[in-house]
């Protein structure tokens, strides 16, 4: 029997066939995917991309930090900006303030990623989605990377914690 968290997530993602069709994306995406770019991740362990950071690194995922001001963190090698990482990586997951993001989009667009995370809370961006469209990168706006994993992937592993 699903909990009542998976009812409530089937139920708002599912909730049209838009959503729908994003969230089979995204799950699909998650099944391959195993390096992905975290586009503001805090040296703060308290703060919620630290949490994605240490869930994604628990799930299996190797975690590339993005952040001008550090040199590690989560015990991975910190990048000041996308275009500095030197080697390839599956997805970009952003953690900025709104006014940040169609910067980082169009970085993550320029290493050509098989998908972009806009973190809940980092609102639409209407262009950086177009623009991610036509160079062929799904864009997924106001997602959590974590819990799309929690309720897509995590299941059908139960030595997933």
């Amino acid at each position: 029997m699903k909990s009542t968290f998976n009812n409530w997530y089937d139920k708002k993602m599912r909730a049209t066939e838009e959503l729908s069709a994003e969230t089979d994306l995204a799950e699909e995406l998650l099944s391959k995917i195993s390096t992905i770019a975290i586009v503001g991740l805090s040296r703060s362990f308290h703060k919620d991309s630290q949490f994605v950071g240490r869930y994604l690194q628990k799930a299996g995922y190797t975690i590339v930090p993005v952040n001008p001001g550090a040199d590690e963190i989560l015990g991975e090698t910190a990048w000041p900006d996308l275009e500095s990482i030197p080697f390839e990586v599956d997805a970009v997951d952003v953690f900025l303030p709104p006014r940040l993001i169609p910067q980082a989009v169009n970085q993550a667009i320029a290493i050509q990623p098989e998908a972009i995370w806009l973190q809940l809370g980092t609102g639409k961006n209407p262009d950086g989605k177009t623009k991610a469209g036509q160079a062929g990168i799904p864009l997924f706006e106001n997602r959590c990377i974590k819990v799309d994993h929690q309720f897509l992937i995590r299941p059908k592993h139960p030595n997933n914690n």
